[in-house]
């Protein structure tokens, strides 16, 4: 038995689609749908994890009309628990790179390392596949790579070593420690803590004195820049913005990123546009 961990539905997909033709993967999905990368890690006296991971994700998405549950640690502390009844079964993770990913990664370690031996890990950093048309490329998401080249990279799986658990172990702990806003990945599995204002210069350098829907501000910073937090939180962070730097909003905020518009007051165009990169 084998249980698959991969952060995001859209990795999942190929990968469960590989797992059907390929009876040497044959195991359970784990889905990590919470993005570690953003928000806080640190939890509030007699807060679980996954409550304050909820209530951070409630007040990011809050067009939802069922509340948002992260529950994902539950879900962990039951492969935690299968390993320890079943002494044949083994953990494959498998990271894209992604400071989500890698999040993912380190984090899983913390509940999961005890069973060292028989925790595998799937690097796709730096490697190359072939895409739908039989061209090579390099992939930032496993939801990128064809389910036939999922079958070949399982052959990349190897066991985390003792040097690993010990170095890479320890990640997490500070991460939280740090408790900062972002995380985002600098070469290889190296995560760096930045504030949430990390990517508000890059939205704010979309902005304009004409309304534009938040989708297309969010959209364009996206495409550009690559963020890797997803439309969810720089929605969000628009709507901090407006509160901020006294964005102009119009349309209902509660809803959509479709469902409102947001512009620079008088006077704000030219702060816009001196705005350096963040870093």
């Amino acid at each position: 038995m084998i249980y698959h961990i991969v952060t995001g539905d859209l990795a999942a997909a190929p990968l469960r689609d590989a797992i059907t033709l390929e009876p040497s993967l044959k195991g359970e999905v784990i889905v990590i749908k919470d993005v570690l990368s953003v928000g806080p890690l640190q939890k509030g006296e007699g807060q679980k994890f996954s409550e304050m991971r909820s209530a951070f994700w409630q007040q990011v998405v809050i067009h939802e009309k069922n509340p948002i549950v992260a529950d994902d640690l539950e879900r962990l502390s039951q492969v935690s628990l299968e390993l320890s009844k079943n002494e044949t079964a083994t953990v494959w993770i498998w990271v894209a790179p992604l400071p989500a990913d890698v999040c993912t990664y380190h984090w899983a370690l913390k509940y999961l390392g005890a069973y060292i031996g028989r925790f595998f890990v799937i690097n796709i950093a730096g490697l190359p596949f072939l895409d739908e048309n039989g061209k090579v490329f390099f992939p930032k998401s496993l939801a990128d790579v064809q389910p036939k080249e999922i079958i070949k990279a399982r052959r990349l799986a190897r066991l985390i070593t003792a040097g690993e658990l010990e170095v890479d172990g320890e990640e997490w702990g500070r991460l939280t420690i740090e408790n900062a806003g972002i995380r985002v990945l600098e070469n290889g599995k190296k995560l760096v803590s930045k504030s949430e204002t990390h990517y508000d210069n890059q939205l704010v350098s979309f902005c304009s004195q004409q309304y534009q829907k938040a989708s297309k501000i969010v959209g364009l910073a996206l495409a550009k820049f690559n963020i890797p937090t997803g439309d969810l939180y720089l929605g969000w962070r628009l709507r901090k913005l407006a509160e901020a730097y006294s964005l102009d909003i119009q349309g209902d905020v509660a809803k959509s990123l479709k469902d409102f518009e947001v512009k620079l007051p008088s006077g704000l165009l030219e702060f816009a546009e001196e705005l350096p990169p963040a870093l």
